[in-house]
């Protein structure tokens, strides 16, 4: 028996295919192509590579556009990509890319030297995304197109783990950018919604808060890992309640769901009909003090918060999926260490801290802000309330959506008492999680709390500019000692990946560096 599914999506119709083995698939056909259907819970605010990431942003930019190099495997390793080698000088200042010859922008001009020196210049410019991650020892006058096929970058200072940050700047057109530029705004207000990248699918639609549509470049200039016309595009689209995901994946209308709550995850998987991804990433989740607050400015009172909190609950919510931060740095991070007295669920030391506190009675309301609609964070919120009851402190939750919870924890003066982050290093190189805790990430949702130890400040600028690996260790092992000294946060947990699709779906790829939800299309096809 066939049977098809049809479904409105933004006035385009999507069409399930026909019922094999008495399983619906989503993936629609046009012109003999198949278009996969993708359903995740958070959108796109912005494409601009210069301007932000996150998970769902960072997926969509590394469809559209491409690197000078990229991450791949487990554990992961730096690949070539728009550059096919690289040199450093022995001093380890200046470091010299050559890059991949015959490369085109998706309009076709060529992607040559220039295009690379500008794309970095302007997110130093800018200030924002990635920025953070080389402003500190790299200036925009510094990068020199020494040809047409290379690219040379002189740093202020050697920084051995250079390399590592790389995947994460991507390369534009300047062309595109600056023939859309308005009031000086670099093409900001632009590539908000559209792009100018070389990468293996070029944008097709872009419908705010409903869905994404991409399509495949089939001259694409690295080609493609799969053979054969398996995959003519790509649409994302926004399914904010994760029940509605997994009816959306049973029923045939998304081919792959991202991020569905702990129970209803295992729910499916135990169907035996798809495939999962749960692999362990890199990501931490905690709750970030505001340490200049009102109240989380007293250390005491932090640590209260921290030693009062069931640290069970991360088991229980996750079904055994998690694991609990034993230090700042998760598992996976070079030099991480197990930090002795982490905090642990204890009532009573919690009330000795509280005693030494302003408050040692208690008696206030804290804020604990979370993502709308992300439940482990909503279950998480109501242990807090449960926890803090024994310190006679309540808690009022307060949900919202990603971007005004960002725009929230940007300032001190409205950055809450408690906001749920979760965080991935770009990197596994160990600046990559101690920068969270210098000024140079506040007002950064990573940066939230504020945190404001200038020691530490000072053992995080030595060694990240250190290049002998053995004293690199020894610092990072007093900064993560010190930081949970500290408590600027209640640090959480590491949980594995949630992402299931039908077994048809091949070419999933994994790497540890990505962000929970984050997936390489470039590898994805569909084999039904």
């Amino acid at each position: 028996m066939k049977h098809s599914l049809k479904m409105a999506l933004g006035g385009v119709l999507i069409a399930s295919a026909a019922l094999t083995a008495g399983q619906s698939v989503a993936f629609e056909r046009v012109d003999g192509e198949k278009i996969m259907v993708i359903a995740g819970r958070q959108g796109v605010q912005v494409l601009d590579p210069s301007v932000k990431y996150d998970a769902t942003i960072r997926t969509l930019q590394q469809a559209v556009y491409d690197g000078l190099v990229k991450y791949e495997g487990t554990p992961p390793k730096i690949k070539p990509w728009l550059a096919e080698s690289w040199s450093t000088s022995d001093d380890g200042l200046v470091w010299t890319f050559n890059l991949t010859k015959n490369v085109k922008f998706h309009n076709g001009d060529p992607l040559d030297a220039e295009a690379v020196r500008f794309s970095f210049e302007r997110t130093l410019k800018l200030n924002k995304g990635p920025a953070w991650m080389l402003s500190a020892f790299l200036k925009p006058e510094n990068i020199q197109a020494l040809d047409a096929h290379t690219i040379q970058f002189t740093l202020d200072k050697p920084y051995a783990p250079l390399i590592s940050f790389m995947p994460w700047w991507y390369i534009m057109n300047p062309k595109q950018v600056m023939n859309n530029e308005v009031d000086g705004d670099y093409g900001q207000k632009w590539l908000i919604d559209h792009e100018a990248g070389s990468g293996p699918f070029i944008l097709k639609r872009f419908e705010q808060g409903k869905l994404y549509e991409l399509t495949r470049v089939k001259d694409y200039w690295k080609g493609f890992p799969y053979e054969g016309n398996k995959l003519g595009g790509i649409i994302y689209k926004l399914i904010r309640e994760s029940a509605s995901q997994r009816a959306a994946l049973i029923r045939g209308e998304a081919d792959i769901v991202t991020d569905l709550s702990p129970d209803e995850f295992d729910a499916v998987a135990k169907r035996g009909t798809f495939a999962t991804s749960t692999n362990p990433a890199l990501t931490a989740f905690g709750l970030k003090f505001n340490t200049k607050g009102e109240y989380m400015s007293d250390k005491n009172l932090r640590k209260a918060v921290a030693w009062a909190f069931d640290y069970s609950a991360f088991d229980k919510i996750y079904n055994g999926k998690a694991q609990l931060q034993t230090s700042p740095f998760t598992d996976g991070i070079k030099g991480k260490i197990t930090v002795p007295n982490m905090p642990r669920h204890d009532v009573a030391k919690a009330k000795e801290y509280l005693a030494k506190s302003k408050w040692p009675n208690g008696g206030i309301e804290l804020d604990y802000v979370y993502v709308q609609g992300l439940d482990e964070e909503r279950l998480m919120g109501l242990v807090l309330i449960d926890s803090l009851k024994d310190i006679n402190i309540t808690v009022k939750m307060v949900p919202l959506t990603w971007p005004n919870m960002v725009a929230l924890g940007s300032k001190v003066e409205t950055s809450p008492d408690m906001l749920a982050i979760f965080a991935t290093p770009v990197s596994n190189d160990p600046d990559a999680v101690a920068m969270q805790y210098h000024p140079d990430s506040w007002g950064k949702y990573y940066g939230s709390s504020f945190y404001d130890n200038k020691e530490v400040h000072k053992l995080i600028e030595k060694a990240r500019f250190t290049t002998n690996w053995d004293e690199r260790a020894k610092l990072y092992a007093q900064i993560q000692i010190q930081i949970v000294e500290d408590q600027p946060e209640i640090f959480g947990m590491m949980r594995e990946r949630r992402i299931i699709y039908h077994k048809y779906v091949k070419g999933f790829n994994y790497s540890p560096v990505r962000m929970t939800t984050e997936i390489d299309y470039h590898t994805l096809h569909i084999d039904n």
